[in-house]
């Protein structure tokens, strides 16, 4: 018996495998309950997209943004007002501020999810 996948699910699973450098720079921090001891998930199916990073029990969600995002800012704004509906709060951090400044991202995170009256994981 095979089980069917939605296109998102292995879409997330090759975005997983695929992952550039900046998410695998993020995902090292975030992993393991290190930030505000948030369980965080990396490339998580919600609704038709895949979002980067995802802490469901603080109802949180982390958005890289590189370059391109700059010519897709009316599809993000869709996007995050999706994500709203659903009850997440969205954060975007831009690559560059990843590689050139990853504690303050991490502390950024960290303060949000410590903020945050659904969080179960403070």
């Amino acid at each position: 018996m095979t089980r069917q996948h939605s296109p998102q699910v292995a879409s997330a699973r090759r975005l997983r495998r695929d992952a550039t450098d900046v998410e695998n720079r993020l995902w090292y921090h975030l992993r393991a309950r290190q930030v505000a001891n948030a369980k965080f998930r990396r490339q998580e199916p919600i609704g038709p997209y895949v979002v980067d990073f995802c802490c469901v029990e603080a109802k949180l969600v982390v958005e890289l943004d590189g370059g391109q995002h700059a010519d897709r800012q009316q599809q993000d704004q869709q996007r995050s007002a999706f994500l709203n509906k659903c009850g997440f709060r969205v954060l975007r951090f831009w690559n560059h501020d990843v590689l050139q400044n990853i504690e303050a991202v991490v502390e950024q995170i960290a303060a949000t999810v410590r903020a945050l009256p659904d969080a179960t994981t403070r």
